[in-house]
């Protein structure tokens, strides 16, 4: 059984080998509640993972190390435990989904690992390492359903109770359920008035779905691009701890966690990948009962691929209505860009493309359509500027 005796045999042997990250007041940030942010985006290897894959490591014996060790990851569990077998002298071979960004696959080569890539996501990497550890007969590394790696993950849990005290809630993302479990178990054992929170992407949401039924239930299939939680299904000891500890789970969508990526950029100069923002998703979203409490949200890794990020910050700019898109049908006379592009710089928006469309065979002979993409202050300021453009006669047909 997990007990806060491991989950502090665990800070003692991690204290020389990871960082204490900071617990940083979020500042300027959109939310109804004291929010602080716990940012394990900035732990070595840039993620909470190394905690639990370096702790459960350390405590295998020396012949179990030299068999080596096994694991399966999207990424980020995977650079854990090369960093881990690199430090604690045993060989690492990563099972790790094709779909994985480049930038994880390419950080846990550079770590002595052996990497072999799998087609499909993680339940599918996890099924292949299995296999292969009962033909090499090595040591798997659990990414999430194994008391010493849940116990490594506690660890954050007793350092937001040594960085705050009278803490209201803390928020975690979920994948396959290990760090919310460590870190509830901790901090319930220590302060058992903390609410925690867990959240998940709203189309990869097994622990949700499973908490929900009170039993675990695997999910046909997962949509995400936050690739650090698209599991699957959660895990047996994850899923009992869950049940016992958290106080509630959400969802929220690829659209609000791209908002949070943004918004971590903007307002506290953090970047996170999309597992790791969905905690920062649900306070912005008011997806739970902390409006004037003194929460504690957890950015559990920053290892975004660079190719998907100016993606994700396009889409945040969508999803908060500044950058905006309009397509208007007119008269195709001189004069009219010019009366559309008053009434929009008038207001203070920002024209940044301009796209004319003469029609079809549906619309008048001297008839045309104007698409135009503009920057906005947020979805207010494009309303407004979308009304004054139909108050002085123009017709809109889409947004």
């Amino acid at each position: 059984m997990l007990t806060l005796d491991r989950i502090y045999q665990a800070a003692h042997v991690l204290k020389d080998c990871v960082r204490k990250t900071d617990l940083i007041p979020s500042a300027n940030m959109p939310v109804g509640c004291e929010l602080h942010l716990k940012t394990e985006n900035l732990q070595i290897t840039g993620s909470f993972k190394v905690r639990g894959a370096y702790f459960k490591i350390a405590m295998l014996s020396d012949d179990e190390k030299k068999k080596g060790v096994i694991a399966c990851s999207a990424g980020n569990h995977a650079q854990g435990v090369a960093l881990a077998a690199q430090r604690l002298g045993t060989h690492a071979t990563i099972f790790i989904p094709s779909t994985a960004p480049l930038s994880k696959i390419e950080a846990t080569k550079k770590l002595g690992a052996d990497i072999r890539l799998v087609d499909g996501v993680y339940d599918d990497a996890y099924e292949a390492a299995i296999s292969y550890q009962k033909e090499k007969n090595g040591v798997f590394i659990h990414p999430f359903d194994d008391l010493d790696v849940i116990a490594g993950q506690g660890t954050v849990g007793l350092e937001i109770l040594e960085q705050i005290s009278n803490l209201d809630a803390i928020v975690v993302p979920i994948g396959g359920g290990g760090l919310i479990s460590g870190i509830s178990f901790a901090v319930k054992m220590l302060n058992p008035a903390c609410k925690i929170y867990g959240v998940q992407a709203a189309k990869a949401s097994s622990m949700y779905d499973s908490l929900e039924i009170k039993a675990r239930t695997p999910l046909n299939h997962i949509s995400t691009f936050a690739d650090g939680i698209a599991v699957k299904c959660p895990g047996a000891a994850t899923f009992e701890l869950c049940t016992q500890y958290v106080d509630q789970v959400v969802t929220v969508t690829d659209d609000e966690i791209a908002t949070a990526i943004l918004t971590l950029m903007e307002q506290q100069k953090l970047v996170a990948e999309g597992a790791g923002a969905t905690a920062v998703a649900a306070v912005l979203f008011n997806k739970l009962p902390i409006n004037g409490k003194k929460v504690c949200a957890i950015i559990s890794g920053g290892n975004i691929d660079v190719t998907i990020l100016s993606r994700v910050i396009n889409r945040g700019l969508l999803t908060t209505g500044r950058l905006s898109e309009l397509k208007i049908e007119m008269i195709d006379k001189p004069g009219q860009l010019t009366g559309v592009s008053s009434i929009i710089a008038g207001l203070g928006a920002n024209v940044t493309k301009v796209l004319h469309d003469p029609g079809g065979e549906n619309t008048d002979i001297n008839g045309c359509f104007l698409h135009i993409s503009m920057e906005t202050k947020n979805r207010e300021h494009f309303l407004a500027v979308r009304q004054a453009i139909q108050d002085a006669g123009y017709s809109i047909v889409a947004t």
